[in-house]
């Protein structure tokens, strides 16, 4: 974590929160009992502004242990998100769009490598939810190697309707699981197309998959490995796209 990410003390969270910077998560101080007014006003405007809260002990405190931090801080995000409603008209004007939506895709290094992948691939855009994702930061920035910089992120407070929004633009939802019996290359991903990768260790949201066109599956032939690493399944099946995209586009 480096001393330029972190903004730290009540006023100063305030102010940032007020002047529309990107803070992508609050830490507060485990026990720390605060009844000012000020407190609240923080702890008010990160709940209007859908910032996530986690309540952490002292030790994550320990490199602003000679800082007034009044027992909270805030990560500033190195990047400007958008709300995918502001970015798919502009996608249209392609014809063709393909969004990726991560389901509570925790893990940074999975996170920085599905992005990476992403950029290359030529994904237009990644959905992620507004709380239980991965955090954006120098990490992340790391693990995609600069990617980040290069693809729109969407954050969105509800996925279920972000979902619901994306398929009345038309596009086909396709959900990446091992709970299908249809393999990812028998999937047709030339028309506009979001997928959705789920978390490391739940999978796809049950009603995520309820809503989905399809359902993609990447057999493991191993016994005992029932699905693959969610960034190494990412690469298998947009690069599937990729290839029907130019086989289609070799055609014409």
């Amino acid at each position: 974590m480096k001393r330029s990410e972190v903004i730290y003390g009540i006023h100063p969270l305030i102010e940032a929160i007020q002047s529309k910077k990107t803070i992508s998560k609050l830490f507060f101080q485990r026990g720390q009992q605060q009844r000012s007014n000020t407190y609240k006003k923080l702890i008010n405007l990160s709940k209007k502004e859908n910032i996530p809260i986690q309540i952490v002990s002292r030790k994550k405190f320990h490199q602003l242990k000679n800082k007034n931090h009044q027992g909270v801080f805030g990560i500033l995000s190195p990047i400007v998100t958008y709300h995918i409603e502001d970015l798919l008209p502009m996608f249209y004007e392609k014809k063709n769009p393909l969004l990726l939506i991560l389901d509570r895709i925790t893990d940074v290094r999975n996170f920085g490598s599905i992005i990476r992948t992403a950029a290359c691939a030529g994904t237009d855009a990644i959905i992620i939810p507004k709380k239980n994702t991965a955090l954006i930061g120098s990490d992340s920035v790391k693990t995609s190697s600069g990617a980040l910089f290069k693809i729109p992120i969407c954050k969105e407070k509800n996925i279920q309707k972000t979902i619901e929004y994306l398929m009345s633009y038309g596009l086909k939802i396709v959900s990446a699981t091992e709970k299908s019996s249809i393999y990812w290359y028998n999937i047709d991903f030339s028309g506009p197309t979001a997928i959705i990768l789920g978390n490391e260790e739940n999978g796809i949201c049950t009603k995520y998959l309820e809503l989905s066109s399809e359902k993609a599956k990447i057999p493991a032939s191993m016994k005992g490995i029932s699905s693959l690493n969610v960034s190494v399944a990412c690469g298998i099946i947009l690069y599937e796209v990729f290839r029907q995209r130019k086989t289609s586009t070799r055609r014409k």
